[in-house]
């Protein structure tokens, strides 16, 4: 099986995760990825803990299915073997600062002329333009600036740190593969590729979404605990009488009845919106365990779900029948469990090849099927060029 994007190869020059992550959905669904490594300098998640065998969880998992080259980008020979791989390829991802791929020479409108076809993707915090352009910065500046923190949060101790990287994943990485993909099906038509400009911050600053519909046309300001959504009503979480968590989300009237038929206080429910259900669902929670919510709800279709930690969910039975978690080849007989490709097709994906292999791992390999002999390897190695 080859998978719905077999006929897409990337060259992927990024590191981290937003870059990564995007590219491992392109390699699950079948394109061919080849990462541009440099052979000097280590990416931060080859030795981010913790380790499975000497392997970076991490980098086993955003790297899966992908094959490494090692180049040293600094030297002449190495910007030689990109342009010549650039003429077999159908996308390029970066994730550097604005202006380091130019200055190497192989930024898009150098490319293009090599292969007026291809897609070239640029992943970064704040976007090729604007006054924050060549500003560093993380999932959480960016979240910050966009407004996402101003209401994801408590009023009595602000903004939450959030346990998934939002800006990285949903900002950086999801946004450029739906614009990379939506470039491949222009190219159908027009026969030529374009750049495309991923800003992290502005990817989130859409996410908004709800909140910022209601302050553009209405000029309501978000912020923590004041609309519907984000703590303002009933839709939230409740803590149990032995310290665990329930997430309440029964917003229509049918599910509200249900919930509060279920707590013994069908009353309650007359309340709706009010800010006095909200207390009163909590003290009918604290009465109660988390098992016993659990069981009580568990038979009732009312939007009441248990908050389960990580490995509580790994074993539930939805998650576990969707198959979610998958083994993948370690390359030496053995394999290691993994989060699975969620996308579900009719006609299925390939199945995993491997975990992210060492860095130039398929150096050899990928210059010999662009011609290069076994003696020009070993020069290119010897000088440094590659790793």
């Amino acid at each position: 099986m080859s998978g719905p994007l077999a006929s897409l190869k990337v060259l992927d020059f990024s590191t981290l995760l937003p870059g990564p992550f995007a590219s491992l959905m392109l390699a699950d669904m079948g394109a061919e990825v080849l990462r541009i490594e440099s052979p000097t300098r280590m990416d931060l998640l080859r030795v981010l803990p913790p380790h499975d065998r000497g392997t970076s969880a991490s980098h086993a998992y955003l790297n899966r299915n992908k094959r490494s080259l090692a180049l040293d980008l600094k030297q002449a020979e190495a910007l030689e073997i990109v342009r010549a791989l650039v003429k077999g390829y159908d996308i390029v991802l970066e994730q550097f600062r604005p202006g380091v791929m130019e200055r190497l020479g192989l930024g898009y409108e150098a490319l293009k002329a090599i292969n007026p076809r291809l897609i070239y993707v640029s992943i970064t915090g704040y976007g090729q333009t604007g006054p924050y352009k060549d500003r560093a910065g993380h999932d959480i500046n960016y979240l910050a600036l966009a407004g996402v923190a101003s209401h994801t949060g408590r009023q009595d101790s602000g903004p939450l740190p959030l346990g998934v990287q939002l800006a990285d994943v949903g900002g950086g990485s999801l946004h450029a593969v739906v614009g990379l993909l939506a470039a491949v099906i222009a190219r159908q038509h027009s026969g030529v590729g374009q750049y495309l400009d991923v800003s992290m911050t502005d990817c989130s600053f859409s996410l908004n979404a709800m909140a910022a519909a209601g302050y553009l046309a209405c000029g309501v300001e978000p912020g923590w605990e004041n609309h519907v959504l984000n703590g303002g009503s009933f839709y939230d979480y409740y803590r149990t009488r032995d310290g665990r968590w329930m997430s309440v989300g029964s917003l229509e009237p049918a599910f509200m009845q249900q919930l509060c038929a279920a707590l013994g206080r069908p009353e309650l429910a007359a309340l709706g919106l009010s800010p006095q259900l909200k207390p009163a669902l909590q003290v009918e929670f604290e009465k109660r365990s988390f098992d016993e919510l659990c069981a009580l709800f568990a038979e009732v279709d009312a939007c009441v779900e248990p908050v389960l930690s990580f490995s509580e969910a790994v074993e539930h039975p939805q998650l576990k029948a969707r198959a979610l978690v998958s083994q993948v080849p370690r390359g030496d007989g053995s394999s290691q469990a993994q989060l699975a490709c969620p996308l579900k097709f009719s006609q299925g994906l390939p199945a995993p090849r491997h975990i992210g292999v060492a860095v130039g791992a398929h150096s050899d390999e990928v210059l010999a099927e662009l011609g290069f002999s076994a003696q020009r390897i070993e020069d290119l190695r010897q000088a440094k060029v590659i790793g």
